[in-house]
């Protein structure tokens, strides 16, 4: 079995002057990043392997959900910047076979795309919320009955889709 965790950067500020891809977590974000990392390390979904776009944002976002977690390998994958899903799916099934769960930090809408893309069944209540978008440092849990990621398609069972919302109600969309 494999596990893919999909995770949308957490809140970004938009500065002026400021490229997109250098734009950093805003205080929000970084009051739900540590947040979501906490509730990995409490429902045992540490990944072995990250996948994270190279924009400051979610770099930020990985750094501040990887502080609850023991080491993980990470990987900043240029092509999952502003990427399509075909590119993210890509991306999953390029990962090594060694790692059994693999979290990819990406942005929207693809991340959203590929969640959609992947998921063929799962727990009713994640597939309501999932339809209902993909918010920033939301998190997918997408689980499939394959030996290698190469085989990952549109053969997933939605797990769970966790909101910062449903974490703090504090933490709003």
């Amino acid at each position: 079995m494999r596990r893919l965790l999909l995770l949308r950067h957490a809140k970004s500020d938009r500065p002026p002057g400021v490229s997109d891809i250098d734009r950093p977590l805003d205080a929000r974000g970084r009051e739900a990043a540590p947040r979501m990392g906490a509730y990995l390390a409490s429902e045992g979904l540490k990944p072995d392997l990250a996948l994270v776009s190279p924009s400051k944002r979610t770099r930020e976002t990985w750094e501040a959900v990887a502080t609850a977690l023991d080491a993980v390998r990470v990987r900043i994958v240029e092509t999952i910047y502003e990427a399509p899903p075909a590119a993210l799916l890509a991306a999953v099934r390029e990962s090594p076979d060694t790692a059994d769960t693999l979290i990819l930090v990406g942005h929207n809408p693809g991340t959203e795309a590929l969640a959609d893309m992947l998921v063929a069944e799962g727990a009713r209540a994640a597939q309501k919320r999932l339809a209902q978008g993909f918010p920033t440092a939301a998190l997918a849990v997408i689980e499939f009955d394959v030996a290698h990621w190469s085989e990952v398609g549109r053969n997933g069972r939605l797990e769970r889709f966790v909101r910062p919302k449903d974490l703090s109600p504090d933490l709003t969309d």
